[in-house]
């Protein structure tokens, strides 16, 4: 089994080394100027996220296809994952990390644009979209969105479900003694009441939750800040200089390299806010909006509020921590989360739980929508229930595993499943830009699109 580890690990951090990196992040660059900086439109974005348009073809409003989204989006990697990336490259990875998530607010409004450009509708009127219609639709590749619905659904199995189930049932039995075989089942019969109602059922349940959870640990973040508000300032400061200068053992912290600070900043970033994946475009397909360029501005401020506010807090949390606490032991990333919080009295361990147990549990939710779309893809709506079947059991069977095989094995398919999504992109962009010039450009935002969605056969 060691061996296995050491193995599927190889794998992983290979896929997610520079190469991957670069594809990603050089797409987020290419977007973000092809795009003429649709980051300007953020506070728009946010506007128009709260807003209904009821009278548009779609299952659920904008909102609730942002907060599915989050749902997915936000999860353990916001806390764990950023530790492990001061872990290892050092206070500047924050500031690698927040840019990477300024960037990717391109790519997710592109996602989000060509969700609904190529969505299809079924003969009930439910939506069906993200990169496998765009692949199939614009590129006319459908074998590419095969490829992509096939990693889509293995890569739920690890990231979206059993390592997610994991964390929750190490939680409650760590900081509460609850056994992890009632955690499971817990988690398992919570899991199927939501997915009972479907997508309309999901997206009650995470335009509930998403919102509380997202701002009780802001919340709780901004308190630790403010207990640690004498070393702000140089927490700042030590993040911004060790970003574009090697940066010599002191402060509580290692000597590390330019290089590292970005290799494990970026790759952090990427991984947390899911831009460029293509996971997020599959239940923005479904919003209720009049035109793509709406649905992609509310989707790009997924990537908005997951790395540059929550990612960023948690690190200033972090790094602000090591340095009032010069005996915590940052070295492992996970250790480093809990040390952090857990010199917080009365409170910290609480705000460190609620915010592990939500992000998890709404993962869970966020990726039973992805995959089972991925599915009905692949072999038609009958393939779901079963697989919804098969899905609820590993929920269960994660809680009690010890799946350090299945995350690293995850990590690899999730890299894999970004790549024809990326392809779609780069090539689309051209489509992305002449929708954008027309809708957000010329300040046409209220127009509805006068395309036709067009019927699903199926009997395919």
């Amino acid at each position: 089994m060691e061996q296995l580890e050491q193995i599927t690990a190889s794998i992983s951090n290979f896929l997610w080394d520079w190469p991957m990196i670069i594809l990603l992040l050089g797409t987020h660059l290419f977007l973000t100027i092809r795009l003429r900086f649709p980051q300007r439109k953020i506070l728009t974005a946010i506007r128009l996220s709260i807003q209904k348009d009821n009278e548009s073809e779609g299952d659920v409003s904008q909102f609730g296809a942002l907060t599915t989204s989050l749902a997915a989006t936000i999860g353990t990697g916001n806390i764990i994952g950023v530790a492990t990336a001061v872990a290892f490259g050092g206070p500047g990875a924050v500031f690698w990390c927040w840019l990477t998530g300024v960037f990717g607010i391109a790519t997710k409004y592109a996602e989000g644009l060509l969700a609904i450009k190529y969505r299809i509708k079924t003969s009930t009127g439910e939506m069906l979209g993200g990169p496998m219609y765009a692949l199939e639709r614009g590129l006319k590749q459908k074998w590419l969105g095969v490829l992509f619905c096939i990693f889509t659904a293995l890569a739920a199995f690890g990231i979206g479900n059993t390592v997610q189930a994991n964390s929750i049932s190490l939680l409650m039995n760590e900081t509460y003694g609850i056994n992890v075989h009632v955690t499971g089942i817990v988690i398992a019969v919570l899991t199927a009441l939501v997915i009972f109602f479907g997508v309309k059922g999901i997206a009650r349940v995470c335009m509930a939750l998403v919102p509380l959870m997202a701002l009780f640990y802001i919340a709780g973040c901004i308190y630790i800040l403010f207990v640690n508000r004498a070393f702000l300032g140089e927490s700042l400061q030590l993040i911004i200089s060790s970003a574009f200068t090697p940066h010599a053992a002191g402060g509580g912290f290692l000597g590390t390299t330019v290089m590292m600070a970005a290799r494990y900043g970026i790759a952090r970033g990427l991984f947390s806010n899911e831009s460029g994946l293509g996971s997020a475009p599959i239940v923005a397909a479904a919003a209720q909006t009049r035109n793509p360029v709406r649905q992609a501005l509310v989707s790009s401020t997924g990537t908005f509020w997951d790395t540059v506010v929550i990612c960023a807090l948690t690190g200033l949390v972090l790094v602000s921590s090591v340095l009032a606490f010069p005996d915590i032991d940052y070295t492992q990333g996970g250790a480093l989360t809990k040390a952090a919080f857990g010199k917080i009295p009365y409170i910290g361990t609480t705000i460190l739980a609620v915010g592990i147990l939500t992000f998890a549990f709404s993962t869970i939710l966020g990726w039973t929508y992805y995959s089972g779309k991925a599915i009905e893809y692949l072999g038609g709506r009958k393939w779901v229930k079963p697989y919804r079947i098969v899905w609820i059991i590993c929920v269960y069977l994660g809680s009690i595993m010890n799946l350090q095989v299945v995350w690293n094995i995850a990590d690899s398919v999730n890299a894999l499943m970004a790549i024809p999504n990326l392809i779609s992109l780069l090539l689309l962009s051209g489509v992305a830009v002449k929708e954008t010039q027309k809708y957000l450009w010329e300040d046409r935002l209220h127009e509805t699109s006068q395309e036709e969605i067009p019927l699903h056969d199926e009997g395919k």
